[in-house]
């Protein structure tokens, strides 16, 4: 029996998907963590896309988001506007 490797990025495949992965990352609270779903979802949209419409290279890209990177706030705000996404700051709820 043949297997093949586990790739989140073959599952996230609909907008509610991409939502539901972003904002489970989101809620552990690890930089470390968001990166990598960030580059998870770039992937499963297409690096080229993505590169295209943030004017970095497929290899920058790579790198920025890959396990361990520390890439710059302003790359993860053109990803995450170049994925349909957007940051936004919410009051914490009432105690």
């Amino acid at each position: 029996m043949k297997t093949s490797k586990f790739d989140i990025a073959d599952y996230l495949d609909s907008d509610e998907m991409i939502i539901e992965y972003l904002n489970a990352a989101l809620e552990d609270g690890d930089e470390k963590t968001l990166i990598v779903a960030i580059g998870h979802i770039a992937k499963a949209i297409g690096m080229t896309k993505i590169a295209e419409k943030t004017g970095l290279s497929r290899p920058s890209l790579y790198k920025a988001l890959s396990e361990g990177s520390k890439p710059q706030f302003s790359t993860i705000l053109k990803v995450l506007r170049a994925i349909g996404g957007d940051i936004q700051i919410n009051p914490p709820p009432a105690i």
